[in-house]
């Protein structure tokens, strides 16, 4: 045999011996690197939800007046030194929702130590004097929410002529009236009656408006100011299609 096949011979055989023992290597490296990775994410889990380096240290308040944050922060009872990422934000959530002048709550995480809770106060839109002559401000949607010694300014006074008008629905139709009159009309508008859901009259200049409830508040409105160019002393349009002055 020459050199030169002697030379290929152990070089081919010096190949095999080396793919061999990287073939006997291989599992113990894919064990070895999944190994590793496990190790990885293990850390990672321990670091974000439990170790202290991830740890609530702050709870923010943002969008409500300064005087709710104390009042907030309190109903939210996030433990400080809780892990950031197993706060349970949901009953964080319901907590804080408890406050009857909030419309709205959402929960943030701000790495790596604040929880931040966003909530939206509600908007005033009209006040309800119930029987007792106390002061209730109610929102959009006909919730009253907080009682008041004054109304705030700029929001109409409505009048409830019994208890059974201070339900959500007798609120609501209130709610509807005052949102569907232009404001030409709510400056000459001296009076707000609620006596249940079906029934709110409002006294326009020299006019008494039986109004009705919440049904059809474009059509009434029509109705209603073609009849008050006839000034007359009541106008009733709790059925608009059967309207009737006096």
């Amino acid at each position: 045999m020459s050199r030169s096949q002697r030379t290929g011979l152990e070089s081919s055989r010096t190949r095999f011996h080396l793919r061999a023992q990287e073939v006997r290597r291989r599992p113990w490296r894919l064990t070895a690197y999944a190994a590793g990775v496990v190790a990885v994410l293990a850390l990672l889990v321990w670091v974000v939800g439990f170790s202290p380096l991830l740890a609530v240290r702050s709870v923010e308040v943002v969008g409500v007046p300064q005087s709710e944050v104390a009042a907030i922060r309190a109903l939210a009872q996030v433990p400080v030194g809780e892990p950031l990422a197993r706060v349970d934000s949901g009953a964080v959530s319901t907590r804080v929702a408890q406050l009857a002048t909030l419309a709205d709550v959402s929960i943030e995480r701000a790495w790596p130590s604040t929880l931040v809770i966003h909530a939206s106060p509600r908007v005033p839109f009209l006040v309800v004097k119930n029987p007792q002559g106390e002061l209730e401000v109610v929102d959009l949607n006909g919730l009253a929410y907080a009682k008041v010694s004054a109304p705030p300014r700029g929001v109409p006074v409505v009048y409830a002529a019994s208890q059974a008008a201070l339900s959500r629905d007798a609120l609501a139709a209130a709610v509807s009236v005052l949102r569907v009159l232009p404001e030409r009309l709510h400056r000459t508008v001296s009076r707000v009656v609620v006596s249940s859901a079906d029934l709110v009259t409002l006294t326009i200049g020299q006019t008494q408006v039986v109004w009705g409830g919440i049904d059809a508040p474009e059509r009434k409105l029509t109705i209603m100011e073609a009849l008050l160019k006839g000034a007359p002393h009541v106008i009733d349009v709790s059925a608009p299609d059967t309207p009737v002055t006096r």
